[in-house]
C-alpha cells in the first residue's frame, strides 16, 4: 500500500473551528492511514512552502559553514537542554547496529530567551525563522492530536494534556534541521546510509523534504519509496503512540538511502519531532497493558542513549 494523501483543509492553520461532518471524515481518513501504514500527506495545512523554504534556506547557510564555525553550537553544549544544538557528520546511528548517518543536524529543542544562537552576517534570522516555524508546527500538530484522539474514540485532552509544555525545557519536542551533503556511494562505509533505520521516538512527527530518498516499511517487510507531495506534510506515527494506542497506530521503520551512483547531490528535510511533556506517563488509552506505564523523558533518553552511545 503507498502512503495516502489526506486533504486536511478542514482543520488547516486558517479555520478556527472545524465542522462536525468534516471533523468525522478527516478523522476516519487518519485513522486508515495510521492504522494501516503509519504515514499520512497532508495536504493544505496552512503551512506554505515559502515558509518552508525559508527556513530551509536559512539552516543550508549555517551548514555550509566551516566546521569550527558551527562546533560553538554543539549538541550537549547547553546545560537546560542538552538535546538542543548542532550534531556533526556520523555522529549519530539511527540504527545503532551501523556506521554513522551521513548527516548533519541542528536541533532546536529550547526556545529559552538565553540560548546561544549564531550571530554571523551569514546567519541573520536563523533564530526568528526557525523559532516562528516552530510555533506553527506546534500548532498544526496539536489539531493532528486533536483528530487523532475523535477517530480513536477518546477525548481529545488525553492527548493535548499531555503536550501542553511544547517549547519549555520540560518538553521534548524538537525542531530538527537535516542536511545530506554531497555523498560518493562508492566510498561509504558497509551498510552506512544517510539515515539509519529507525522508527521515531514520541507521539508523530512531522517532515517537510526536499527531495526524495526516505523509504518507509511496509507490514510485509518491503520498503517503499517516499514520493515528494509538493506542498504536502508527510506526517507518522512514533513509538510511544503506538504504546498509548495499545497498537492501534502503528510506528513503522524507515531510513534515507544513499544516492544513486553517479548523483552525489544534497538533501534537505525538516522534522518537527512531538514528545509529551517530560513528566507525562504514557499507558495504553484502550486498558489493554499491553505496555507497562512509561515516562515520556526517561523513554526518550534511553533512545537517545541508543542513538548516540551511552556515556
Amino acid at each position: 500500500m503507498s502512503i495516502p494523501v489526506v486533504d486536511f483543509s478542514a482543520s488547516s492553520l486558517n479555520v478556527e473551528d472545524i465542522d462536525q461532518a468534516d471533523l468525522r471524515q478527516l478523522s476516519g481518513e487518519l485513522k486508515m492511514a495510521f492504522t494501516e501504514v503509519g504515514f499520512v500527506f497532508l495536504e493544505n495545512t496552512g503551512i506554505s512552502q515559502a515558509e518552508v523554504d525559508d527556513v530551509m534556506d536559512a539552516s543550508r547557510r549555517f551548514f555550509l559553514q566551516p566546521d569550527h564555525l558551527k562546533r560553538p553550537f554543539s549538541r550537549k553544549t547547553f546545560p537546560n537542554n542538552p538535546n538542543h544544538g548542532w550534531v556533526s557528520l556520523e555522529a549519530e546511528r539511527l540504527n545503532p547496529q551501523k556506521p554513522g548517518d551521513l548527516k548533519e543536524a541542528f536541533n532546536l529543542s529550547s526556545l529559552h530567551p538565553d540560548i546561544k544562537w549564531p550571530t554571523s552576517e551569514a546567519q541573520a534570522g536563523l533564530r526568528e525563522t526557525q523559532t516562528a516555524f516552530f510555533h506553527r508546527c506546534k500548532e498544526l500538530s496539536l489539531r493532528v492530536l486533536r483528530v487523532m484522539a475523535h477517530s480513536l474514540d477518546v477525548d481529545p485532552d488525553v492527548f493535548l494534556n499531555a503536550h501542553r509544555l511544547i517549547g519549555t525545557d520540560e518538553n521534548g519536542t524538537t525542531l530538527r534541521s537535516l542536511y545530506y551533503p554531497p555523498v560518493r556511494s562508492e566510498l561509504a562505509k558497509e551498510g552506512q546510509l544517510r539515515c539509519g533505520e529507525h522508527s521515531d521516538y514520541g507521539s508523530i512527527t512531522l517532515l517537510f523534504q526536499s527531495a526524495e530518498g526516505l523509504q518507509v516499511r511496509r507490514r510485509s517487510g518491503e520498503f517503499i519509496c517516499a514520493p515528494c507531495v509538493p506542498g504536502a506534510v508527510l506526517v507518522n506515527i512514533a513509538d510511544l503512540m503506538q504504546r498509548w494506542t495499545g497498537d492501534q497506530f502503528v510506528s513503522v521503520l524507515h531510513r534515507v538511502l544513499l544516492p544513486p551512483a553517479g548523483d552525489p547531490g544534497t538533501r534537505q528535510s525538516l522534522a518537527f519531532f512531538v514528545q509529551p511533556d517530560d513528566e507525562a506517563v504514557v499507558t495504553c488509552i484502550d486498558g489493554s497493558q499491553k505496555y507497562p506505564p512509561v515516562r515520556s523523558d526517561a523513554y526518550l533518553n534511553e533512545r537517545f542513549n541508543d542513538s548516540y552511545g551511552r556515556m
